[in-house]
């Protein structure tokens, strides 16, 4: 396999464990970003090429692309960075991947989906844990329930989130999100309702999490018109995304803004590797047909972000194997519901859990 894909926003927190575990698998890829200083330290210590240009320095950056056959693109928030990469992707004949987890990057990102095939460029947002597992895990339940006309997933991250996720979240909560009805985006808000799960024979309570990508993703994976996505919170977080609707007012207010981003600002990028090291990401998926057939079936896989760098250099590795095909895509439509069993520490059991709707 070539090594020769381009690594955006490799000094972020993601972006820095792909391009160590990048190097250990024997591969070289081209780092890139906009802060110099950061890239040539991390560059002259990994020995690997290095790449300075900002998204929106178009020329720069199409320069940076003529010789590059994926762009990885790590830097986030992506709702910022998504569309023109993809763009200048399609423009120098780029195959263009992302870490994206939320419903409107990939929905600015589909919307290049006929360019990108003109140009025969392939779009797949969302190659690490925010959909990979999730997307897999849906199309193999659509797979053993084909009438299946509604979706649940559940995810449970069991570990530290990285600053920039926090922060991403505090941005979200000012806003609501969507679930899809008969194949529409129908807007709703977060907490709106909630399901009581069990994981690792324990229970536990889900609330709606109408951010989540699999909304927009697992449509095109699956066909399934009616989607719906949930994740387990610390207690604390749950109460508070409750009550956000309610003091939404306060949460847009540019100075409460500015004052949680500050605080945020003085976490640690992210979590350590011991913290990585003890923890784990659970999903659990559930479809159901018009006749009242369920089917069930739950993933457990490595910590999160660790998770992670799992999926999106397996991702690339398949795509230089020759699993491309031209304009939007989603990881379970390219590679299949068995890619995700097929990765280190994933486990997928059939029918493990059900699921009941609690408010």
């Amino acid at each position: 396999m070539t090594s020769s894909f381009l690594l955006y926003g490799a000094t972020g927190y993601t972006g820095e464990l792909i391009a160590r575990d990048a190097v250990q698998r024997g591969l070289r890829p081209i780092l890139a970003g906009r802060r110099r200083d950061a890239l040539a330290q991390l560059a002259a210590e990994l020995h690997l090429e290095y790449r300075v240009f900002a998204v929106e320095q178009a020329v720069e950056a199409e320069a940076a692309l003529s010789d590059v056959a994926v762009l990885l693109n790590c830097a986030g928030p992506f709702d910022r960075t998504a569309a023109p990469l993809a763009q200048l992707c399609i423009r120098s004949h780029t195959h263009y991947l992302d870490l994206a987890g939320e419903v409107p990057e990939f929905e600015e990102v589909a919307r290049f989906d006929e360019q990108a095939r003109a140009a025969q460029v392939m779009l797949l947002p969302g190659v690490g844990v925010g959909v990979v597992p999730s997307d897999c895990l849906a199309l193999a339940l659509k797979e053993r329930l084909p009438s299946a006309h509604e979706l649940s997933l559940v995810m449970y991250p069991l570990g530290e989130a990285s600053q920039g996720t926090l922060q991403s979240m505090v941005r979200d909560l000012q806003r609501g999100g969507v679930i899809r009805q008969q194949g529409q985006l129908v807007p709703t808000r977060v907490a709106s309702e909630s399901r009581r799960v069990r994981f690792n024979q324990r229970e536990h309570i889900a609330i709606l999490n109408p951010w989540r990508a699999d909304v927009f993703t697992a449509y095109y994976s699956t066909g399934i018109p009616n989607i719906k996505t949930y994740t387990v919170f610390p207690t604390a977080l749950s109460r508070f995304m409750q009550i956000s609707p309610a003091i939404g007012w306060l949460l847009r207010s540019q100075w409460v803004q500015r004052l949680l981003q500050s605080a945020l600002s003085r976490q640690p990028s992210g979590p350590s590797e011991d913290q990585r090291a003890r923890g784990r990401t659970l999903f659990l998926g559930e479809v159901a047909d018009a006749s009242g057939q369920k089917v069930t079936a739950e993933l457990s896989g490595p910590e999160g972000y660790d998770f992670s760098v799992i999926t999106a250099l397996a991702c690339i590795g398949r795509i230089f194997a020759g699993d491309v095909q031209a304009g939007f895509h989603t990881p379970a439509q390219i590679f299949g519901s068995d890619f995700i069993r097929q990765l280190p520490g994933v486990t997928l059991v059939e029918g493990a859990a059900d699921a009941s709707k609690v408010g």
